[in-house]
C-alpha cells in the first residue's frame, strides 16, 4: 500500500465530490425519483473518505515521521524549552529546570 499524501487527500475528496455531482445529474437525466440523486451523491460523499481513511490506519500512516494518522495525530503535545530550547513532554524542562515554555504542535 502506497503510502498516501495530504495533496492525494485532497484530490480524493475532490473526486468524490465530483462523482456525487454526476450521480445527480445521472439521476436527474434518467427521472429518478426527487432527492435521490441527492441521498446516494451524500452517501457516496460521507463513505468515500471513511474508506481511505481506514485504509491509512491499515497501511501505517505516511503522514510525516510518526506514522500515527491525519497530520500527526496522536502523539501529544510537545513543548520546547525557552531557555536552553530542548523538546520536551511534562511541565518542566528535564534539561535546564525551566518552565517557560512554548508548545510545538
Amino acid at each position: 500500500m502506497p503510502a498516501f499524501s495530504y495533496k492525494m487527500y485532497i484530490a480524493f475528496l475532490l473526486g468524490s465530490l465530483a462523482f456525487s455531482l454526476g450521480i445527480q445529474y445521472l439521476a436527474a437525466y434518467l427521472g429518478w425519483p426527487p432527492y435521490s440523486g441527492l441521498a446516494i451523491a451524500l452517501a457516496v460523499f460521507i463513505i468515500f473518505p471513511l474508506i481511505i481513511r481506514s485504509r491509512i490506519k491499515r497501511g501505517g500512516g505516511g503522514y510525516g515521521d510518526t506514522g500515527t494518522g491525519f497530520f500527526g495525530q496522536g502523539q501529544g503535545i510537545k513543548y520546547i524549552c525557552l531557555a536552553c530550547n530542548n523538546r520536551f513532554k511534562g511541565s518542566m524542562c528535564p534539561r535546564c529546570g525551566s518552565k517557560m515554555k512554548r508548545a510545538d504542535f
